[in-house]
């Protein structure tokens, strides 16, 4: 029997096929910019996003997902993909490798990601551990304060803190004028009231990370003046010199715990079995192990990070 034979008689007839079986499967909804001329200008300039191409680009993106990664899980919208575009400057191949790395490390991490919500975390928030301040910096970005001497060991582990960056980090994108892709670029990460300590073990790393990452650290120790050339006293808070009150961390927590039903969709769901295509996962760029995270949140005192 022929080959086209064996193929009529295994595959199904046209007419035992329901309306939904023949039916594309729906497109991802659509995109609707929300940048300011300023921004779309920028974008351009800086990111090679060319408004007239943007959807070209995002189609393509997500048509290289369904050839090459058909198996994995992940959202196709619009504005999705855009995040991994831009984090790459429109590069095709270089954003689907985010993507795919983006993916394999939630999936081979889960004590962090797995049932990753607000809620989860309200020890953390409550602890004053991290929030993001109300103002950007000149440049538009935003700033996300960190402080590891508000976390006590014995109350709840590392990865609970490493929970909390990454649920920040994720409200933070949601919004497009921020959104530069995940893993998030970090513009600069300013230490304040550092130990001695710090400073030898950073100069003891600082040769093993990328010479644009180490640039992008600054040790101010205890002189405030020098935090206020990079961030201006006017965004900060009065505990960093600053002019903007007290640090609230009430409001960001608040922003966080309202968005309790967008974590449960993205992260509270059944995931499937990781494909091995996917290969081990990738820390994002700039995060240490677990062992190095541990190391440096306990010596440092105070830190406020720039993100954008």
């Amino acid at each position: 029997m022929s080959k086209e034979s064996d193929s009529l008689r295994t595959s199904p007839s046209v007419a035992s096929l329901s309306e939904n079986e023949l039916s594309p499967p729906p497109e991802p909804p659509g995109y609707v910019c929300s940048l300011t001329e300023e921004l779309v200008t920028k974008a351009r300039e800086e990111l090679q996003e060319k408004p007239e191409w943007r959807l070209r680009d995002v189609q393509a993106l997500r048509d290289m997902v369904r050839k090459e990664y058909p198996n994995l899980s992940t959202s196709l919208d619009d504005a999705f993909l855009l995040r991994f575009l831009r984090a790459r400057k429109f590069d095709y191949d270089r954003a689907l490798q985010l993507l795919v790395n983006y993916h394999s490390c939630r999936r081979s991490w889960p004590e962090v990601f797995n049932n990753l919500k607000p809620s989860a975390l309200k020890d953390v928030l409550a602890s004053g551990f991290l929030t993001v301040l109300p103002h950007t910096d000149p440049r538009g970005c935003h700033v996300l304060c960190l402080r590891p001497d508000r976390w006590i060991p014995s109350n709840y582990p590392i990865t609970e803190n490493i929970r909390a960056i990454y649920l920040t980090l994720e409200k933070l994108i949601q919004s497009e004028e921020t959104q530069d892709g995940f893993p998030i670029r970090i513009k600069a990460v300013h230490v304040v009231n550092e130990p001695r300590i710090f400073k030898g073990i950073f100069a003891i790393i600082k040769p093993f990370l990328k010479e644009k990452i180490a640039n992008r650290f600054f040790l101010h120790g205890s002189d405030l003046n020098s935090l206020h050339t990079n961030l201006p006293s006017s965004i900060l808070p009065k505990e960093y010199g600053g002019t903007a009150g007290e640090l609230d961390t009430a409001t960001w927590n608040a922003v966080l715990l309202a968005s309790e039903d967008d974590f449960i969709k993205e992260f509270c769901q059944a995931a499937p079995t990781c494909d091995s295509t996917l290969g081990l996962a990738l820390l994002p760029e700039g995060l240490a192990s677990d062992a190095q995270c541990d190391d440096s949140m306990r010596a440092v005192k105070s830190q406020l990070y720039s993100c954008y």
